[in-house]
């Protein structure tokens, strides 16, 4: 347990109005309380860190001038709001985040009136912020009344095509709206592209210094309560740019690029905002990623997630692993067919070392793409190398892949281009909840036609569909994986290719016969054992692909058995639904085979651990043998007899 910081000011903050009555220097001291008490808390939590860190000053300049929750905050993503939670009457909660029955590590709806808006994914909060003023402006009335609408969103973010779509949209429709465009120059990963290089222009040169001296030295033209530190000219509106040509274009008003860790440019500058903007506005503000605590300022990707740590080393307090993780054996296995095949390349969307293509950029930098944060174009680009004559590999989490959905099916699948997708945190995920799980790749791709879907069970079967992934140049193809580590099964020297369709017997039985798609095989197995000391003794069966179906095992499971029951790490509609057609069609339910299939329930599962959440699920080993137990009526011999 990490010694708390001392928050005197901190202390006497319940909500955001009791900041209305501090001053500018006590407004100065209150940020620098928040940062080492977000510290604090992510310690005992672990957590995203570095993005809070970096607008801790912001974030209390907005609630200190804006009417939360009346105005609209929207923040972008959202990993970067737990200061923001602290201030609107959470800090109770703050070091349960992540955690089953504790704090979203994102902004929530049903967590908090000042979280207006849910997200997890990037690029949302324009489009968000836009339709509240829209709202406001035709009578909407929602609980807490509409005042302004804000976005504050990242320079990564920035760089996906639904935001420009919403800046569009709102240059064009003139509403009031303040977008703060928080300028870190790094998200997950350095960002990437024109864009970048056009904000790291902006504030490159001399103006930004000089738009420094001027914040602090020219004349007020605010009114009297709002003058303490506010020295401001009334050109700050109207004509410092500052090269903001791009945005101005869009029908923003653009001002900055300001400092955004000094208090006496923010608080001028956003009060002259809210008392004057009549149209959609643009503030860029230049921040520091993992500001004000040394190590997650020294690393790479500067504190963006972190376990439990030390507060004064930073050394994360990380289980050692028992085996290698599934994201890695990927990389490796990618890697090493790269080096046979010059025609393997790899995309990600701004993703590199969570997809495991860091390995690849390190080895075969000419061939490995980090696109941004676009999926969209990171999906379609991979066809047009497919189209090209080379065998890209687009590694998205599952979670991401959901954003490209249309380009897979329009510009991969009815093309039938051979472009491999590799499904990283497929399933449960844990601690980032609902919005992170891999929960529907299954069914989403397993209905297009021409498509090959595989899922792994272990990381030696891997490591073989990522060798078949490379061999395979008819239509597109795609295998699934989890976060995480192995089960720790032997890997072979190197992936061989399977035979596409094809599942394999793990172990013969009687009476009923599971069929497993994806790492619930563990779980299988185990289960299996305890069935075993009850006289059962089910047969397995991996069935690695969800489509093409392996006809021939499926249908001598049903034949061989009184029971059929199918397992898979996804929503309904997917393997299970598959294998169930494929029996209505052969007419085997005529015969009266018991079949089962399970699989996520139909509802969004909070965050949690992933064993904790697969409880929820009932998909774990107890849940598995239950099923079994019930599908042959021991179960209920067992309560009759009790």
């Amino acid at each position: 347990m990490s010694q708390r910081p001392d928050t005197p000011l901190l202390d006497n903050v319940q909500e955001p109005s009791d900041l209305k009555r501090l001053s500018d220097s006590e407004l100065r001291q209150l940020a620098h309380e928040l940062r080492a008490e977000t510290i604090s808390a992510v310690s005992e939590t672990g957590g995203h860190l570095g993005a809070g860190l970096g607008v801790v000053e912001l974030t209390v300049a907005l609630h200190a001038i804006w009417d939360a929750p009346k105005d609209r905050i929207v923040w972008d993503v959202s990993h970067q709001t737990y200061p923001h939670k602290i201030l609107t009457g959470r800090r109770d909660r703050i070091r349960t985040l992540r955690q089953k029955g504790g704090l979203s590590g994102f902004t929530k709806r049903s967590e908090s009136p000042y979280d207006p808006f849910g997200a997890a994914h990037s690029s949302t909060s324009i489009s968000a912020a836009l339709g509240f003023a829209v709202a406001r402006d035709l009578g909407g009335a929602p609980e807490h009344g509409l005042g302004d609408a804000i976005a504050v969103i990242g320079d990564g973010a920035m760089s996906a095509g639904m935001a420009f779509e919403a800046m569009n949209n709102a240059g064009h429709l003139k509403k009031r709206l303040v977008v703060i465009l928080n300028d870190n120059d790094m998200s997950i990963a350095p960002p990437v592209g024109a864009l970048s290089n056009y904000l790291s222009r902006l504030y490159a040169g001399d103006p930004f210094q000089e738009l420094k001296a001027a914040a602090k030295g020219a004349v007020s033209l605010l009114p009297p309560p709002f003058q303490e530190g506010a020295k401001k000219a009334k050109d700050m509106l109207k004509s410092v740019t500052v090269g903001g040509t791009l945005f101005e274009e869009l029908g923003f008003s653009y001002i900055g690029p300001l400092d955004g860790h000094d208090m006496s440019q923010l608080l001028p500058v956003l009060r002259t905002v809210k008392a004057r903007a009549t149209g959609p506005v643009l503030i860029h503000v230049v921040t520091k990623k993992g500001k004000g605590y040394g190590p997650a300022e020294r690393a790479s990707d500067k504190g963006h997630a972190t376990a439990k740590f030390d507060v004064v080393s930073g050394k994360q307090s990380k289980a050692p692993s028992n085996a290698p993780s599934y994201t890695s054996i990927f990389g490796k296995e990618l890697v090493r067919l790269a080096a046979e095949d010059p025609r393997i390349c790899a995309v990600t969307a701004a993703m590199p070392d969570g997809t495991g293509l860091n390995l690849m950029a390190e080895r075969y930098p000419s061939r490995t793409f980090d696109v941004g944060i676009a999926e969209q174009h990171g999906v379609t680009f991979s066809a047009g190398l497919a189209a090209g004559g080379l065998r890209p590999f687009c590694a998205l989490y599952s979670t991401f892949l959901q954003r490209g959905y249309d380009q897979v099916v329009h510009d991969v699948a009815i093309q039938r281009l051979p472009v491999r997708f590799a499904i990283d945190r497929a399933g449960l995920v844990g601690a980032d909840g609902a919005t992170h799980a891999g929960s529907f790749d299954i069914a989403f791709l397993a209905n297009l036609p021409g498509f090959t879907v595989m899922a792994a069970a272990d990381e030696a079967e891997l490591m073989h569909m990522v060798a078949t992934a490379a061999a395979h140049d008819d239509g597109p193809i795609a295998f699934r994986y989890p976060r995480g580590e192995g089960v720790g099964v032997d890997l072979p020297e190197k992936g061989q290719p399977l035979s596409i369709g094809k599942g394999r017997m793990i172990r013969k039985g009687a009476r009923v016969a599971i069929l497993s798609f994806g790492t619930r095989l563990a779980e299988v197995e185990t289960a299996c054992e305890a069935l075993a000391a009850r006289g059962i003794e089910p047969t397995i069966a991996d069935a690695r692909f969800a489509k093409p179906l392996d006809r021939e095992l499926i249908l001598s499971l049903a034949a061989d058995h009184e029971a059929l029951i199918t397992i898979e790490e996804g929503a309904i509609g997917g393997f299970g639904s598959h294998v169930a057609q494929l029996l209505a069609e052969e007419g085997v339910f005529d015969r009266g085979l018991k079949y089962r299939s399970m699989v996520l329930p139909d509802t969004f599962i909070d965050q949690s651990s992933p064993s904790d959440m697969y409880a929820t699920a009932a998909m774990n080993a107890p849940h598995i043998e239950a099923k079994v137990l019930e599908v042959l009526g021991v179960a209920q011999m067992g309560q009759r007899k009790a």
